[in-house]
């Protein structure tokens, strides 16, 4: 019985107007999405490989000294472009695709202070964890045309057939109500499922036939696991449009209750929501950053300076001595201070933008959003794994210099001190590389919060549109 209402359903939907004009409208959207990626796509590329080399070369031009390989660091760390930005662009030119080593230029010749990781601001605009209205990519498309094209597709499911009267007549048929409201279910979303599908395979099509994308096999999975968030989004939309078509007796007053619920949670709620978020917390400011350097390094100087002079930095060293050691030492807690410094910034950044994710989560958009932008390796949660990256990769650096300095019978083992380090040359190749990966499972734990979310609104939803059709008197 559920399956020949849906195929009726089905039916009616393909021979009108409305499945016709969505074929369309997905189709176009979708061609656009792989035209607009192949254009850009390459650029991104073939800058990430640009800064890449660039950054290689200048570390190896550093291996001649292994104090001027600790000095100065490992360099500027590149966030790899994704090759799936084309389902979600995720901001990225609103989140750093580098992070930055640096360190504080001392007047001495004796001593240099040693790198420490540096972060540009995470992101000038918290409204931007919405879709971008400006980029036509599948986040866009699932998460503003989808939803939409869903309501369109319910609003008169049950509303409509009770102004015709072929609702009466069906109950009269003695056919149970779950039947029908899960035959008019389905058929609305095989109706928006097909021209969907066709348009995401025009898109993959596309995509396929260039020279520059090569998909994998990870991330196929990754594009499948897409267009299954899609589709429950979807039905969360027309589980939404049978509630209310269910609860009202016009097709018309229908039709305007969901554009407006529409409009409240997918185009005014997640911006709203992120911006009043926002504004609650405020993270370390430049100045104060500045402010708090300047005491860290008056407060690590004070004691050593009481002990050894006030220009013990400056003096050098050639024989181990308590006050080379000295040296040594202030120079690797300085780095170390520094270092918890800018990362205590970060994560009062990281902090501000969570809150006002965790915010926006009433609104299926902003779920939706952030679940592509996960499985695409794009957006903010793409960053925080880039993060990860580059501090495992930071500590594996500090450990490398530790142990080419312990190899050398020579050296002084006094890190921080020019004499005090092994002077032989490093290998080139035995410099630790930077690689930027990402995690399948880390994705998965991750959203694992927000697809639990998604698939109680659908739960609720739907078992409202149940109830609301079992109680609705048919006169």
């Amino acid at each position: 019985m559920v399956w020949h209402i849906a195929k009726r359903e089905l039916y009616e939907h393909l021979n009108s107007l409305r499945f016709g004009l969505t074929t369309l409208l997905l189709l176009a959207l979708m061609l656009t999405n792989a035209v607009v990626y192949l254009r850009e796509h390459p650029k991104r590329v073939q800058k990430y490989h640009d800064a890449v080399t660039n950054a290689r070369n200048a570390l190896t031009a550093q291996a001649d000294n292994l104090y001027v390989l600790a000095q100065k660091g490992p360099g500027a760390f590149y966030k790899k472009p994704s090759p799936l930005q084309f389902c979600a662009e995720g901001g990225e030119a609103f989140i750093p695709d580098v992070v930055n080593t640096n360190s504080w230029q001392w007047r001495t010749d004796a001593l240099k202070s040693f790198w420490r990781l540096s972060y540009p601001s995470i992101t000038p605009n918290l409204g931007n964890i919405r879709p971008d209205v400006t980029k036509v990519d599948w986040g866009f498309i699932v998460g503003y045309v989808l939803s939409l094209i869903a309501l369109l597709f319910t609003f008169d499911a049950i509303a409509g057939e009770r102004e015709s009267g072929t609702l009466r007549l069906m109950l009269a048929n003695a056919v149970p109500r779950h039947a029908v409201l899960l035959g008019k279910f389905l058929g609305a979303f095989l109706s928006i499922l097909i021209p969907f599908s066709i348009a995401v395979l025009m898109n993959l099509l596309v995509l396929s036939t260039s020279r520059s994308v090569h998909l994998t096999a990870g991330e196929w999975e990754r594009l499948g696991i897409i267009f299954l968030i899609a589709l429950l989004y979807t039905s969360i939309f027309l589980a939404l449009g049978l509630l209310v078509s269910a609860r009202v007796q016009r097709s018309a007053v229908s039709l305007v209750i969901l554009l407006l619920a529409w409009v409240t949670f997918v185009v005014f709620m997640p911006s709203t929501l992120a911006s009043i978020a926002g504004g609650f917390s405020a993270p370390m400011s430049t100045a104060e950053l500045r402010e708090r350097r300047s005491q860290l390094r008056e407060a690590l100087e004070e004691p050593f300076e009481e002990r050894y002079g006030r220009r013990f930095l400056s003096e050098k060293q050639t024989e181990v001595s308590p006050k080379m050691q000295a040296q040594g030492d202030y120079v690797m807690k300085d780095a170390q201070q520094q270092e918890r410094l800018n990362q205590e910034r970060l994560t009062e950044q990281i902090a501000q933008v969570q809150g006002a994710r965790n915010v926006t989560r009433i609104s299926p958009v902003a779920i939706v959003q952030h679940l592509i932008e996960a499985f695409a390796g794009t957006g903010f949660e793409r960053h925080l794994q880039f993060l990860e990256n580059v501090h495992a990769h930071a500590r594996q650096f500090r450990e490398f210099v530790i142990e080419e300095d312990r190899r050398d019978s020579e050296s002084l083992h006094v890190i921080g001190v020019p004499t005090g380090m092994s002077q032989k040359r490093v290998e080139p190749g035995a410099i630790p590389r930077f690689e930027d990966t990402l995690s399948l499972r880390r994705d998965f734990n991750t959203a694992a919060m927000e697809l639990l979310v998604l698939v109680l609104f659908f739960i609720v939803l739907m078992s409202g549109a149940y109830l609301a059709f079992v109680r609705v008197e048919i006169g």
